[in-house]
């Protein structure tokens, strides 16, 4: 496979991850069944000094999508993305004040609130904005469903949505050997919208031969062999 050449952003996000032990590697039995030869796990990003990578990545990978987003709200759904939609938005106008500057941020409470500033959000309505969900990782596409309901109950149409990280496995069938799409790709294909990871599987391999045993890249290259998604 040719060098992905990662932009410094990605470099950065995915030195981050390995130095944080937020990316591992070895042996891991995952919901599926699959025993994956690594792991991710983005709630390690809780220390001041990690959240400049993680918000850097974010904010990249947004801004330099084409064609151009157009969304006046980053929604981070409870619990994970609340921290993860605040400081991207913070990243966004500091990367490009004149274009993100009068974009807000949203997120959901899990129970309504029925006393003071009463509902279920906390900052931005939603309704009649073009709304983009930031949340962490897409494992079954059942908490980005819960998501996409909540903008539409609120009045918002959803602009797209960008994850930490897309695996870029099928979903796990009772025939594992046949080719299939990954969630990220039916998530696509049922709400219409892109998305975005500031980080795939394909860049973790690229990124990490320089750094990783050989050992553990063979293990990464094997894995994605037999379970990546039809392009």
């Amino acid at each position: 496979m040719t060098n992905l050449q990662l932009p410094p952003w990605k470099e950065n996000f995915l030195h981050a991850a390995t130095t944080s032990s937020c990316l591992t590697f070895g042996t891991f039995t995952l919901k599926s069944g699959r025993i994956s030869p690594y792991f991710f796990n983005a709630g390690v990003f809780h220390r001041a000094s990690l959240l400049r990578p993680l918000s850097l990545a974010f904010a990249n990978a947004i801004a330099s999508y084409t064609p151009i987003l157009e969304f006046d709200v980053v929604f981070g759904p409870a619990y994970k993305g609340i921290p993860l939609a605040v400081i991207t938005l913070e990243k966004l106008a500091e990367l490009d004040e004149k274009r993100f500057g009068e974009i807000s941020y949203s997120f959901n409470r899990k129970e309504a609130k029925t006393h003071g500033d009463k509902g279920s959000l906390v900052g931005s309505t939603l309704k009649g904005k073009r709304v983009l969900i930031v949340d962490d990782v897409m494992t079954a596409g059942t908490a980005v469903g819960e998501a996409v309901d909540i903008i539409k109950q609120e009045g918002g149409t959803l602009a797209g949505i960008v994850i930490a990280l897309d695996r870029q496995e099928k979903i796990p069938s009772e025939d594992d050997e046949k080719p299939g799409p990954s969630t990220v790709q039916e998530v696509q294909r049922r709400f219409g919208v892109p998305v975005i990871a500031c980080l795939t599987l394909d860049d973790i391999v690229e990124g990490y031969k320089a750094k990783g045993s050989k050992e553990e890249i063979a293990a990464l290259e094997a894995y994605r062999e037999r379970y990546k998604a039809s392009d």
